[in-house]
This record gives structure tokens, sequence and C-alpha cells, in this order.
């Protein structure tokens, strides 16, 4: 199914709802890509609780805890961090392109040696009309396993009575039981997705992203506009690309052969080292914020100490207020006037924000 363009916030004109759903003569289809992965042993799974957006799941207990208020916040805690850990992002000279350089570039660390953790914290605001639903965003913490992901129900299938953020629940809850099952010294968010797709039985399609932190970078397989950035020293030094099919009509997941498959996305390896900050998200945010805005309010946020879910909560704000904006420009406005349409403003829609500050066990 395909989002409608047209949002309470934005001003159309001469615009035709795209109607049905085409998976035939793909458009801009990007190869499924693996980089070669050195994995390690992680840490024993303990005293595990993984947060959902919208709901909890309690991986010892296995039940799940539901809270319908309209903004959920979480934020992961861990033996090796503190809630008062804050990365040092003082900007230390090197351009964007120069702190890109070093990110691409894995030999210039001492991977071998060092052990980095993952601290994370998240902030989920509903579509204001989906709020007694609880929209159609999920996403997932694992603390210990140091794995997040983010799901974005397509809105489209409101359209014929269907809730799709039922099917982006489900497909991170067996995100999660995949990851308990994956072998303690390798987790590939590849296969996790391939599996927690097979287990999703709910109408609708969604969007997905899981990222995990190993001692030598973050694994990543991400499919649709969901997505993440890295930022290193005020830049933005990885950006997930997006994929659609066409304008606003994203790769998606689907309990059915008509959907796209997990081998549609893409699978990324990407170095980091400590002081490095992951936002991961779904299009309310991206949609809504360009990057260089996000990575500002990052480093500020940093600076002011704010934890991950502190700072998740101001992304979502900020991303919250363009959306309402009628006349600044956004990167959903831009991605419109460039296939044609005359939309400006922001794009009201659900908002999730996952923050992770990486530091290392000795910070």
């Amino acid at each position: 199914m395909v989002d409608s363009l047209v949002s309470s916030c934005g001003n159309v004109a001469n615009f035709v709802k795209p109607i049905g759903v085409c998976f035939n003569d793909r458009v801009g289809c990007r190869s499924f890509r693996r980089s070669s992965m050195r994995l390690q042993s992680r840490e024993p799974h303990n005293n595990r609780q993984t947060l959902h957006g919208y709901f909890i799941f309690d991986v010892t207990q296995r039940s799940f805890s539901f809270n319908t208020s309209p903004k959920k916040c979480h934020a992961s805690s861990s033996p090796y961090y503190s809630d008062g850990f804050v990365p040092d992002m003082t900007v230390n000279g090197l351009s964007c392109k120069e702190q890109l350089a070093t990110t691409v570039s894995a030999d210039q660390y001492d991977i071998s040696e060092r052990k980095l953790k993952l601290l994370s914290g998240s902030c989920y605001l509903p579509h204001p009309d989906k709020e007694e639903t609880g929209g159609e965003d999920a996403h997932f913490i694992c603390v210990n396993e140091q794995v997040i992901g983010v799901a974005d129900g397509v809105g489209g299938w409101a359209d014929v009575g269907v809730n799709a953020g039922l099917y982006a629940r489900e497909l991170m809850s067996n995100s999660v039981r995949a990851i308990l099952d994956e072998p303690k010294d390798s987790i590939d968010p590849a296969r996790v997705l391939t599996r927690a797709h097979s287990a999703t039985k709910a109408q609708g399609s969604s969007t997905a992203c899981i990222i995990y932190l190993k001692d030598e970078g973050i694994h990543a397989i991400n499919l649709g506009d969901s997505g993440f950035i890295v930022v290193r020293d005020g830049c933005t030094v990885f950006e997930s690309p997006v994929q659609q099919h066409g304008f606003n009509f994203t790769y998606q997941l689907e309990c059915s052969t008509r959907g796209d498959q997990p081998s549609s996305g893409q699978v990324f390896m990407i170095p980091v080292v400590p002081g490095d900050v992951i936002v991961a998200g779904t299009d309310g945010l991206f949609d809504n914020l360009f990057n260089n805005e996000v990575t500002s309010i990052v480093l500020q946020g940093t600076k002011e100490g704010l934890n991950p879910e502190a700072l998740s909560e101001k992304l979502a704000a900020s991303a919250r207020e363009r959306a309402l904006d009628r006349h600044r420009q956004t990167p959903f406005s831009t991605a419109a006037q460039e296939a044609g349409f005359q939309y400006y403003g922001g794009k009201l829609d659900d908002i999730t924000v996952v923050v992770s500050y990486i530091s290392s066990s000795t910070s």
C-alpha cells in the first residue's frame, strides 16, 4: 500500500493520490550488498529487557506490557554505562569529508584491542490522529545484545481497514525473538530480519532497520525509508540510503509474496569509535529534518550533557514542530517538488527516534 502524500500540515496543488500496489518493474531497485564480518564473543544473556515502541517485552518473563500514553520514551541501562555518560563531541578541526574518510577506513583504529558499548534511549510520538491505536511505528532496544531496531507500518493500509502498526509491532517482536536465538558470538541482522519476516503473520506491511554493535563496528540492514545516520564530532559520517520504488512508495515487507523480501534490504558494516552517536528513526524524523539539522541537534544535545533518551525526545519534538510548519522546506517537500508536486511544509506522521551513544568499556 502507498501512503497518501497529503497531510494535514502541507499545501498541495494538482495532486492525485496513488492507488493500489505494484511490485513489478521496480524503480531504482538497489542490489543486496554484504560486507565481510569478523565477529567475536559478546556478553552473556542475563537480566535482559527489551523495549519496543508502544510496548515493552520482558525477555526474562516472556511477557508483553502495553502502554497507551501519547508519548513513549525509554532509556536503556547496562552495567557498562551510567545515565550521566556523555561522549566528548568537541569538533577536532577535521572537515566532514575528512571525518567520512575516517569512518570508511577501519585500519586507523586498533579495533582488536577495544570493546565498544552501546547506551540507547528512544522516543515515540504517534500521529495525533492515531494515538488511540498506538500509531503505526514500532521499535526495540536489546540492551545486553547491543541491538536496536525500528519499523514503520505503511499507513496506506488504513484505506482498507487494516492497522499496519500491528504488522510493524509483530515484526519487531519477532526480531527480538530471532536475536535471542542467534549464536551468542554472532548476531546477523540480515538473518534476524529474514526470520522475523517469515514469522510475522499480521496484515499490513512495514519498513525495517536493525543495527547491531560489535567491536569492529556496527552491522546493519535497512529496508525502506526508515534508516540511520552516524554522527562524529559534529559531522554526519554515514547515512543509510533510502529505498523507494518511486516517490513516497517505500520498499516494504509484507506477509505475502507481493511485498519486498528481506534480501532486498541493504547490509552495512560501518567502523565506529567511542564518542560516535547513532540516530535511527522512521521517516517521521528524516522526512522533516535534514541531516545537518539532526547533526546540529545531536552536537548541541551532547554538549549540554543530555542522555540518549533526552536527546531522542529533543529530536522527536523538533521533527514534530517541523511537521506542523506549512512554510519551511523539508526533505519531504524537496522530494515532492522534485517529483513534480507543488508541496510545501512538513509531513505529519508517526515519529520514532532511537539515539545510541558509543563508548569503550574503559570510558
